[in-house]
């Protein structure tokens, strides 16, 4: 009796040489080289993933070809984006930053951390450079959270993952400017960063994290298979912000997962405005008692855009708190698909877990998919989710444009409305502002 086994898939440009060649190219520690083999060997023996998995069966995979990508060599950085969020920080009145690390097409370009911070201890910059530097300090959170082995993506992140980011914030210390880390592509281009965050006990950072270039629809495009790790330690405080941005011929795999101690808390904020196909984990577990977490989602798409967001609140300990709010807005003929669960163990008694979705359609071609879950254990919890999906009130649009608006600035007006409640949550006025602009200069009129 012979047993069916799924085909190998051809990796291209990830392939034994070019895991080789890019092993000569770093001085890693050898504990970050062996978590590469480790991955490397999981992708050889990976295939793509399909629709039999729950995550991705709601995935068109067909078109990616993963033979197709590779990593490049460095090239002219001359007109690399400094970022959205970052620009938009650094023209604000009170505008500052206490670190910048740019990177293009896998490559660090720019990489600076304010000395007074540096001072207090913070280690902020290149993984390449910090891992060999505080191997101490960094070793057991490095590839800590995320599974390197989960699917074919994750294991050719964990394998060829460069120009990648590192943030430790010592115990005790407060971060009062925020950090930047910025990921950009050419047309063609390939993206593999992993950036992992490390807030100590007591200490409090701001990070941004932002994507964008690559080339738009009937282009070349990009392929970006990233992955973040954020270690929230005992009374520790992380506002983060991921924007991606990408150009909407990317192809854009990420892992994401946080992880919250004791009395921890974590206010994290996405953005998802750009790529041909997002294909995306969230996941935040709540380890510590009195762990709390806050996630935001701002999504929306146009044209054929795809966006799949899989988020996961894990209460793994007693009196937690989880609220998440996700909205998203389609035009055109694009897709958006969240699928949310709360998963509450037996052990996390006294859970509060709070999910929602909503989403509105501005298109009659449009389509948005919700799916919300819980999967209890304990007996002890108050959790609450709900979903919701419907198109503008054309009453509303009348009434603006009775007003002396243009059919497309009513409609920027009713999409600005349906995100507030969002952009309040934002406790960074100029990040509030950039990404309100960024989704309004997408909103053409209602069809």
């Amino acid at each position: 009796m012979t047993t069916a086994t799924a085909p190998l898939v051809p990796t291209g440009g990830f392939d034994h040489d070019a895991f080789e060649s890019l092993l000569a190219s770093q001085s890693l520690p050898e504990w970050a080289i062996e978590k590469r083999r480790a991955a490397f060997v999981a992708a050889e023996r990976l295939p793509l993933p399909d629709r039999r998995s729950e995550h991705w069966m709601r995935t068109d995979l067909r078109l990616f070809k993963p033979a197709a990508w590779g990593l490049r060599p460095a090239g002219s950085a001359a007109s690399v984006s400094t970022g959205l969020l970052a620009d938009a920080i650094m023209n604000s009145p009170e505008g500052g930053l206490a670190g910048r690390l740019v990177a293009l097409d896998g490559h660090v370009v720019r990489e600076d951390l304010d000395p007074a911070v540096a001072a207090k201890g913070v280690l902020f910059g290149s993984a390449e450079r910090l891992l060999a530097e505080h191997g101490d300090v960094f070793a057991e959170h490095w590839f800590s959270a995320i599974d390197s082995a989960s699917d074919w993506f994750a294991a050719i992140h964990g394998a060829f993952h460069r120009a990648s980011a590192v943030v430790y914030v010592p115990p005790g210390v407060r971060i009062t400017e925020p950090l930047s880390v910025m990921a950009a592509i050419t047309e063609g281009g390939v993206d593999t960063s992993h950036v992992l965050v490390v807030v100590a006990e007591g200490a409090e950072a701001t990070i941004l994290t932002e994507t964008s270039g690559g080339g738009g629809t009937g282009t070349a495009g990009g392929f970006h298979c990233g992955g973040t790790e954020i270690i929230v330690g005992r009374g520790g405080f992380l506002r983060m912000v991921n924007l991606q941005n990408w150009n909407t011929g990317v192809w854009h795999v990420a892992r994401q997962k946080a992880v919250v101690h004791e009395s921890g808390r974590l206010q994290w904020t996405l953005g998802a405005l750009g790529s041909r196909l997002s294909q995306v984990a969230q996941d935040v577990a709540l380890v510590g008692r009195h762990a709390d977490a806050q996630v935001n989602g701002v999504m929306f798409t146009e044209g054929r855009q795809h966006l799949v967001y899989n988020t996961l609140q894990h209460h793994e300990a007693p009196s937690c708190k989880s609220d998440l709010l996700y909205k998203g807005a389609l035009q055109d003929r694009s897709r958006l698909v969240w699928r949310g669960m709360i998963k509450v163990d037996k052990a996390a008694q006294k859970t509060d877990g709070y999910q929602r979705n909503d989403t509105l359609m501005l298109s009659n071609e449009s389509r948005a998919d919700s799916i919300p879950g819980l999967e209890i254990e304990a007996d002890d919890v108050r959790c609450t989710h709900g979903a919701t999906s419907g198109r503008v009130d054309r009453e509303q649009i009348f009434y603006a444009q009775s007003r002396g608006l243009t059919a497309d600035e009513a409609a920027r007006l009713v999409v600005a409305g349906f995100f507030q409640q969002i952009f309040d949550r934002i406790t960074i006025p100029p990040v509030r502002e950039a990404l309100a602009q960024a989704v309004g200069s997408r909103i053409r009129r209602v069809s």
